[in-house]
């Protein structure tokens, strides 16, 4: 049965978008990882408990599916800012957050990390 189980997991993984623009955030990712450290053995891995493991596998594929976004479908494809799906995608891009990051700075932290040699970590040593 753990073949199974971890065959339809395999599957699952496979069929999950993977989307470059959340580097070390996308969730597809996260699950291939989680999927490759609960599997370890392959398909001689032994479940310690089977009901969780469906669980989790039935809840995955109802999000995979848009189980609920079309169980209960929205009048607009917006959110209450106005932004659309395509807008909100690219406000969570790792890049647009990294340029965030980069403009919360003050001026003499910039200028500290543009003429400071060493890194902060080097300091403590």
């Amino acid at each position: 049965m753990a073949a199974t189980r971890y065959r339809r997991f395999l599957k699952l993984c496979e069929e999950w978008p993977v989307e470059e623009t959340k580097r070390q955030r996308d969730l597809g990712v996260f699950l291939r990882q989680r999927v490759a450290q609960a599997f370890r053995e392959g398909e001689n891995t032994q479940i310690a408990d089977p009901e969780t493991c469906d669980q989790m596998y039935e809840s995955l594929v109802r999000i995979h599916t848009n189980y609920y976004k079309n169980k209960y479908p929205r009048l607009k494809d917006t959110s209450f800012t106005g932004a659309t799906v395509e807008d909100c995608k690219m406000i969570l891009s790792t890049d647009i957050l990294k340029q965030m990051e980069d403009m919360k700075k003050g001026p003499w932290k910039k200028l500290r990390e543009k003429f400071y040699a060493k890194k902060p970590e080097e300091d403590s040593k």
